[in-house]
């Protein structure tokens, strides 16, 4: 298993992993530390309500999306972004077809 991606990656030769929800995600790049990861979502697909170790920031690139972390809910759209600190119940719910760019650090193993 590597862990490291390499430097350059270019977005159209990249794999795309459909996810359980009906999201699609793309590995943009990691090594041991960070994670950067693009998730194409339709509207109604569904991230589901879960948790993880890791810290994760995300950025609303399109779309509308219903987010909730700690059982607090947000509408968020493009521009907007959100902080999940480690171990918090968390999950979206796209209103509008959009992408979100996540981010992990310590890189999410599990994705690889």
């Amino acid at each position: 298993m590597a862990t490291k991606s390499e430097n350059f990656l270019k977005g159209s030769s990249l794999p795309t992993v459909q996810v359980d929800g009906g999201m699609k995600r793309k590995l943009m790049g990691y090594d041991g530390q960070l994670m950067l990861l693009e998730v194409k979502f339709k509207k109604g697909d569904i991230g589901y309500v879960h948790q993880h170790f890791h810290s994760q920031c995300t950025y609303v690139v399109s779309g509308i999306f219903e987010v909730t972390i700690g059982g607090k809910t947000e509408i968020l759209k493009v521009g907007d972004g959100f902080y999940v600190e480690p171990d918090i119940l968390h999950g979206a719910v796209c209103l509008e077809d959009g992408i979100l760019i996540d981010t992990f650090s310590p890189m999410r193993f599990d994705f690889i």
